[in-house]
């Protein structure tokens, strides 16, 4: 079960690095479309975009942080506070219950951005709290502990 909660925390950040990697592919992909391609975005765009999106190199990087922000990485936090329970990991429930809250926090912000754009702001910066405590959380369940002083003979 240790192993199994360390590799549900290392994967909680690494979906938060996919996420952000996502973000950009999109944002950079919808920027060149814009100068470069002559696409043009108004408000008949933006209300089809789900059934009808753009076409353009990256469009898929909003699916692909939509889903895994609206759907993954809750899922993935909400197991590992139930697999935290049974780890006897020191500290373990204390620290799922963290990455799960701050999975929360980041879904509010993430949806609240679309009617306060600059919450944008800390939902970024949420993610680089959620990102540390998800590597933290899953090195308190390493077998042996993980400093430079303890790898040396």
């Amino acid at each position: 079960m240790r192993k199994t909660y360390r590799i549900l925390a290392d994967i909680v950040a690494v979906a938060v690095v996919i996420q952000a990697m996502a973000m950009v592919w999109a944002i950079a992909g919808l920027f060149h479309w814009l100068d470069s391609d002559g696409g043009s975005i108004d408000s008949a765009v933006l209300d089809s975009w789900e059934d009808d999106p753009p076409d353009f190199d990256g469009s898929i990087g909003f699916a692909i942080h939509g889903i895994l922000g609206g759907m993954g990485l809750p899922l993935l936090a909400l197991i590992l506070l139930i697999i935290a329970f049974f780890a006897k990991v020191p500290g373990g429930v204390k620290w799922a219950a963290i990455v799960l809250g701050l999975v929360v926090l980041q879904v509010f912000l993430g949806y609240t951005g679309f009617d306060v754009p600059a919450v944008g702001l800390i939902h970024g910066l949420n993610a680089f709290a959620l990102f540390s405590c998800a590597i933290l959380t899953a090195r308190r369940a390493h077998p042996t502990d993980q400093t430079a002083m303890a790898a040396t003979p």
